[in-house]
């Protein structure tokens, strides 16, 4: 049996599961204004392995969302992540953040754009078409009037966008999945352990999260 530990914490949703052969045990997570990832990550591993009786050695890979997403989010999941990895000295697996979320939909027809919140009008974006396959390269774009306007099929929005991409986006064709509003470890079971399955495994050393952009200090004036 293949047990991976999957986690999640690019966004605001501090994610884990543990599942087996690529099917979700148990999962806990909570979404907070605050991000409360670095009091609640190591609390919720240690009570999903107490709660489904298995231990860190049962444990054979530990899979992690890379980003894009939160700056301080990523950092706290990897390094967690990469410090269990060397403990227990087994793999590390990364997971696409935009993979992650656009699997939380199924749709018939048309592409699944997921969305994750930046500043002012930016978001992270990617696009899938219907069976998840990613159609174009995540990137970090500025949403205006205009914005995937060569897309004439249906444009399926999910992530934690939809209040700021409603003003600009409203052409028939835009469908806001509101209720898919963070990646969740739970979408990571299947796509973390096709890729054990692949023996594709990241450098536990010099492995860094995608942060796609650099990370910005304000200060108050």
């Amino acid at each position: 049996m293949v047990y991976i530990l999957n986690i999640e914490t690019s966004t605001k949703n501090c994610s884990v599961a543990v599942a087996c052969e690529g099917k979700v045990i148990l999962s806990k997570e909570i979404a907070e204004i605050g991000y409360s990832h670095a009091e609640k990550l190591h609390v919720f591993l240690e009570e999903l392995l107490k709660e489904t009786d298995l231990s860190f050695k049962d444990i054979n890979a530990i899979a992690v969302s890379q980003g894009p997403g939160s700056y301080t989010g990523l950092r706290i999941g990897v390094s967690a992540s990469k410090g269990l990895c060397y403990a227990l000295d087994i793999p590390l697996i990364a997971v696409d953040t935009m993979q992650i979320l656009a699997n939380q939909v199924t749709v018939e027809e048309g592409i699944i754009i997921p969305m994750i919140d930046a500043r002012r009008m930016e978001v992270f974006s990617a696009i899938f078409d219907k069976n998840h396959l990613k159609i174009r390269e995540t990137k970090a774009e500025v949403l205006e009037e205009h914005s995937f306007a060569e897309n004439k099929e249906l444009i399926y929005i999910v992530g934690d966008c939809a209040a700021k991409a409603k003003t600009v986006l409203i052409n028939d064709n835009f469908i806001f999945l509101e209720k898919n509003v963070y990646p969740s470890a739970k979408e990571m079971a299947t796509l973390s352990y096709e890729l054990f399955k692949q023996n594709t495994f990241v450098d536990v050393a010099y492995f860094e999260p995608f942060y796609l952009k650099d990370f910005m200090l304000t200060q108050k004036s």
